[in-house]
């Protein structure tokens, strides 16, 4: 299935979307907000209290919400990292690779936090899941760079293979190579698309993890916690590294700066790829030319439609996310409630797989699908469910139907849920329930445009409003945008603008700027 990236940037964000045949899969908001702490970005924090009931401490990295740190998040080689930080700090070690690290003082696996850690210590720390609801950010000592074939991870002397590649022959073939060209004191983990590269090229990706700890090492030369040491690089660049493979056909940006980035990544690091990115500079936005912005608003709802009627209700709680799946106004196609229940649910199990990856929902989501009784279909809608989840990047599992007919499945959660507003405070009637009728609105629009038509200098005249609003524009024959322009002798064009409200509406001159009226 042909797969394209869209990138918008917006005011407070950078919007990045997914699109599959089309069809809107993931979404990703990366916020401009530099004072953010996201996944990966590395961080000198002070302990500022030891939790011996949790075995934990949390620490002060300079953000709002003081960052958690498990005893089992320290890593097993903690004390000789500990030791090349302080002595880094304090210009002892003057090298990068002067890691000494003592793989035979491994930290007890059943140890306590409060024998390892005091209050005031300094601890180099890596964001592993970001600021959630109201716990803040949760962090390892056990630090990792993540590039396109390989992690980097100092302080170790571990190479390992990613569980996706099955070829014994090509896990021997990638431990090989590794270990032939890794710094002493680095472990490695091989990542699925290193299957079948050269050495050149994990090689070239080895040499540039090592320039990223490099620069880690020469930030930590005198520095005061709290303090940010190292920032995940760009994080549209870090999309693109874990999203981009074979089916990926298209990248749309409406950026230059960003066009230039991605280009310049791609160039560098997946050339087959350089020639599917494109500048987008027409007038209409980048989510209004493939529909996004309509697609959003319809899949972040409370209830979610699907094909002949069927539906899910997605409720979202502090524990847990319950989704219940329902056939709805949906006529009975096949002969038996058994079959017909089997359709729906293997349709749901699709669009669940959708919005767990779309809405990024981590933690417990329990399934409530619709019963049946046979042991086989049972099997053939857990099958389904894993097959269409087979592409989500985050770690999850998925249990078996209970005896109530339940799927329990648990996701990873990195990041906080998105959560898309699909419903406001109408702005004519403040939630009043009345509005001006849609009569008062045309005479309205009549008026502003037969006062642009007597100005001699317009020669066409773009309308952009409410659907609704379009639709009735647009509605008969002659219809009155025909009508008006005949009269006229000034072109209107009307376009649709998913996003304003039903009765807020901009004028636009032939060359796309706003008219002020």
């Amino acid at each position: 299935m042909n797969t394209e990236l869209v990138i918008q940037s917006a005011k407070e964000s950078i919007d990045i979307v997914v699109l599959k045949e089309g069809r809107l899969i993931e979404l990703h908001q990366l916020p401009l907000n530099k004072n953010v702490c996201s996944v990966f970005d590395i961080y000198l924090a002070r302990v500022k209290r030891i939790a011996s009931s949790l075995n934990a401490a949390f620490l002060d990295m300079g953000q709002d919400k003081d960052a958690f740190l498990h005893y089992h998040d320290l890593g097993p080689y903690f004390n000789s990292s500990r030791n090349y930080v302080h002595n880094t700090i304090n210009k002892k070690s003057t090298r990068w690779n002067q890691l000494k690290a003592d793989f035979k003082d491994n930290l007890a696996k059943d140890g306590l936090m409060d024998a390892v850690l005091k209050k005031d210590d300094i601890v180099l720390v890596q964001v592993s899941k970001e600021p959630i609801s109201t716990k803040g950010p949760r962090v390892v000592a056990e630090i990792s760079l993540a590039g396109r074939y390989l992690v980097l991870v100092p302080f170790s002397n571990r190479i390992s293979v990613s569980q996706k590649i099955k070829d014994e022959k090509e896990k021997k073939r990638l431990v090989r190579l590794i270990k032939s060209i890794v710094p002493d004191g680095f472990g490695v983990v091989i990542r699925t698309v290193a299957k079948n590269k050269k050495v050149i090229d994990l090689d070239t990706d080895l040499r540039n993890l090592i320039r990223r700890w490099m620069d880690v090492h020469r930030k930590l030369k005198g520095s005061k916690p709290p303090k940010l040491i190292s920032v995940e690089r760009s994080k549209v660049l870090s999309l693109l590294r874990d999203s981009i493979n074979e089916h990926v056909t298209k990248i749309s940006i409406d950026n230059q700066t960003l066009f230039d980035e991605v280009k310049h990544y791609l160039q560098k690091h997946i050339p087959e790829k350089e020639s599917i990115v494109s500048l987008h500079s027409t007038k209409k936005s980048l989510f209004s030319l493939y529909n996004i912005e309509k697609q959003i608003k319809t899949s972040f709802g409370k209830s979610v439609s699907m094909k002949k009627g069927a539906y899910l209700v997605i409720e979202h709680t502090e524990a847990m996310h319950v989704i219940d799946v329902n056939s709805g106004n949906r006529t009975n196609k096949h002969d038996t409630q058994e079959e017909n229940a089997l359709e729906v649910n293997l349709q749901a199990a699709a669009e669940v797989a959708r919005q767990l990856r779309l809405r990024d929902m981590g933690g417990i989501i329990v399934v409530d699908f619709i019963d049946m009784y046979s042991v086989e279909n049972r099997k053939k809608l857990t099958e389904t469910l894993k097959e269409h989840m087979k592409d989500d990047r985050a770690k999850h599992k998925i249990l078996p139907p209970s005896r109530f007919g339940l799927i329990e499945i648990t996701r990873q959660r990195v990041r906080p849920q998105i959560t898309i507003k699909t419903r406001e405070s109408c702005p004519s009637c403040n939630g009043s329930g009345e509005i001006e009728a849609p009569i008062v609105l045309i005479d309205q629009l009549k008026e502003k445009l037969d006062l642009l038509a007597t100005h001699k200098s317009v020669k066409n005249i773009t309308l952009k409003a409410h659907p609704f609003v379009v639709a009735f524009l647009k509605n008969g024959f002659p219809s009155f945008q025909m009508k008006w322009s005949f009269k006229n002798r000034v072109i209107l064009y009307l376009e649709e603008d998913d996003s304003g409200s039903l009765l807020s509406y901009t004028f636009l001159d032939h060359l796309g700027k706003k008219i002020l009226i």
